[in-house]
């Protein structure tokens, strides 16, 4: 057994408990859910929001007003697996002050029929088509073949609501997306697109940016589900290292004492040991001594030393899976807190797996997507009776100097903090930003603190009841077009997605201690935000890059503020008190001041609490030996930088002054006069 590892998250966040989220209005809405409705009148509607914030029910009552008022003849519900699909069973709204139930005929749950996808389904789904019957569920799969076998005009005046839309791309592979685009081009179907994450983590578009255009967005962002929940308080997110076998470390971080659903690794990542039964029966030694299974549901009884006897299902395990699952989809998951403890998963329980009592959320190893890490953490995110603090955890095999695969370890390393990070925003409030001009005054609505607002400094102003955030900042370029306007409001954990997963600027941002933070703030943010928004203009783009760099760097500045000082076991400051601090301690908070911030320099100092010294320096040494001088590609975007300083201060970037940016400005000005005599951009 390794020493204990120690428990840092690398993101704690702290939320008001409002009781909001949960309040439901005349019409049994919860706020969401009333966003939704007020935008039902939508052909295309995009719907971003939380796991648990009650999307499926927001469908309902779209769903039921585009049927009754809207000449939609029928309502088709695609879900990416069938154990989703009773998500969409029979709900009696009216009870609860709505118009309508909503009523799904047994025979059109495809989800619930026998047989195979491109069987007996997809004719059940012409029959549909052909009948009098409003609504229909089935599986993207089902929908993809009866797309293919009726063609897209089969589906004319009708609503197809698509859930876990990032399982679609624009990507010519990807058959929804595919479809989607067919259906688009046709415009003679309505279209509701459901997501709890916030990007792909493949960072591939969902839809081609004229499509997307099309869709009016909803979006609920976590902080206000987390912050307007009754009980769950606190959302602690952190990865660490170990060496050897995890089954041997896991008790490290798991507490028998907590709801957990544990994600043993993917049989092909290095923390596997290859054999998926043998890592579950070493989990339940760990735990304590077998007992057998109970004959009612099939979980394994495990006594724990101090007598408690903890019920955990094996969804690993082929023989039951089946089983398994049955009793996962019993009544007694939603009322009875003691029905499971812990849930051991490998492929299965990611979205759509609705479990309230679940605290933490244990993962052995990196997950590809962070779409994926997005849907496991929103297993622990739903607010139960008694449940004050939830947490993630990400299990990651350390760094080993003899392992042949010190890049692969090392990969591992960089994608788990590009994941916290991500998840850090995801997670913080989202932040309207303002240039600070002489004449900026009060926005009406938003509580500026106690001295109020003030004329001669950037502001900082809340709306609790709106999740409203807004920054002033001074220089400030604000977006021209709509689209970078949109960009801007909606889009900008879309932009930081890419930054932080691309991997010269996370290995940089960690480990180059030469780095000038412009590099990456101005240069490399500048570069993704132009592959990423080709049509923008140089203007929009710009502004679009700093918006994206404040709200991370704003982000990560709270975060170190809200942890400082604080002892272990005290009670965190919240995010949003640390982006206050940050807001009132730095005098004058303008552009250049934020882009002179390392955005990985927090991720540092967390990186060094949990990873062995030894481990860090394998890892900045193997960095630093790969480091690559400058590409003609990153000189031509420095020399752009160089003739903006040059039209700024009537003068050219010194290669001999004392400012590290200007200093490189002119290197990589240099650099570009010598590929162009070179004739490497003919």
């Amino acid at each position: 057994m390794s020493d204990k590892i120690e428990s840092v998250p690398s993101v704690s966040v702290t939320y008001a408990r409002n009781g909001a989220s949960t309040k439901a209005n005349a019409l049994g809405m919860r706020p969401m859910q009333e966003r939704a409705y007020e935008k039902r009148g939508e052909q295309y509607l995009l719907i971003k929001s939380p796991p648990a914030s009650g999307k499926s029910r927001a469908l309902m009552f779209v769903a039921l007003d585009k049927l009754e008022n809207q000449d939609i003849k029928q309502a088709i519900i695609v879900v990416p697996e069938k154990s989703i699909g009773a998500s969409f069973n029979d709900e009696p709204l009216s009870k609860y002050g709505f118009w309508a139930d909503w009523c799904v005929e047994p025979k059109w749950n495809l989800c619930n029929a026998p047989g195979t996808d491109n069987g007996g389904k997809v004719k059940s789904l012409g029959a549909f088509l052909e009948g009098d019957d409003k609504v229909l569920v089935c599986t993207h799969a089902t929908f993809r073949f009866a797309v293919d076998e009726y063609g897209v005009e089969a589906f004319d005046d009708r609503l197809i609501a698509i859930d876990e839309f990032h399982h679609v791309s624009a990507n010519p592979d990807n058959k929804l997306g595919q479809h989607l685009g067919q259906f688009i081009a046709r415009d003679e179907t309505h279209i509701v697109a459901m997501t709890g994450s916030y990007f792909r983590g493949d960072a591939e578009a969902v839809l081609a940016p004229q499509d997307e255009s099309k869709f009016n967005t909803v979006t609920y962002t976590y902080y206000e589900q987390l912050n307007g929940y009754e009980y769950l308080k606190q959302l602690d997110i952190g990865y660490f290292f170990y060496s050897g076998s995890y089954v041997d470390d896991i008790l490290n971080v798991l507490d028998p004492a907590e709801k957990t659903i544990i994600h043993i690794p993917n049989v092909n990542s290095r923390e596997s040991t290859k054999d998926k039964i043998k890592e579950v029966e070493h989990i339940l030694g760990a735990l304590g001594e077998w007992q057998g299974a109970d004959p009612a549901t099939g979980f394994q009884l495990v006594r724990r030393p101090d007598g408690r006897v903890l019920r955990i299902a094996d969804l690993v395990d082929p023989d039951h899976q089946a089983r398994i699952q049955e009793s996962l989809r019993a009544a007694a998951m939603k009322t009875d807190r003691d029905y499971v403890d812990i849930i051991i998963a490998l492929g299965m329980a990611k979205e759509g797996f609705d479990w309230i009592w679940c605290e933490h959320a244990l993962t052995v190893g990196y997950r590809a997507s962070l779409t994926e890490i997005v849907q496991i953490i929103g297993r622990a995110t739903r607010d139960a009776p008694d449940k004050t603090r939830a947490r993630f955890t990400n299990l990651i095999a350390a760094v080993d100097a003899t392992e042949e695969a010190v890049a692969e370890a090392i990969n591992d390393t960089l994608k788990a903090i590009a994941a916290s990070l991500l998840m850090e925003q995801v997670l913080a409030p989202r932040f309207e930003f303002k240039p600070k001009n002489p004449d900026s005054g009060p926005t009406p609505g938003l509580d500026y603190g106690d001295g109020g607002y003030d004329p001669d400094r950037c502001n900082f102003g809340i709306n609790e009841q709106t999740g409203t955030y807004q920054v002033e900042i001074r220089g400030l370029a604000e977006p021209k077009s709509e689209e970078a306007a949109r960009i801007c409001q909606e889009d900008l954990n879309e932009v930081i997605a890419a930054f932080v997963q691309d991997k010269r600027t996370i290995e940089r941002g960690l480990f180059d201690e030469e780095l000038v933070p412009e590099e990456l703030t101005q240069v490399r943010m500048g570069k993704i935000i132009k592959d990423k928004y080709p049509e923008l203009d140089a203007e929009d783009q710009e502004a679009v890059r700093q918006h994206a760099i404040a709200a991370l760097n704003l982000t990560q500045q709270a975060k170190r503020l809200a942890t400082e000082g604080g002892s272990e076991g005290s009670p965190n400051t919240a995010l949003i008190d640390g982006v206050r601090r940050y807001a009132m301690d730095v005098r004058e908070l303008d552009i250049d001041l934020i882009d002179r911030i390392n955005p990985f320099g927090e991720a540092y100092a967390i990186l060094a609490k949990t990873m062995s010294e030894d481990s860090l320096k394998q890892v900045a040494t193997a960095i630093s030996a790969k480091r690559t001088s400058i590409t003609p590609d990153e000189a031509k975007a420095i020399a752009r930088r160089a003739a903006e300083f040059k039209r700024e201060r009537g003068r050219l970037p010194s290669a001999t002054s004392q400012d590290a940016w200007e200093k490189h400005l002119a290197e990589g000005a240099a650099a570009f006069m010598r590929f162009r005599a070179e004739g490497r951009y003919e």
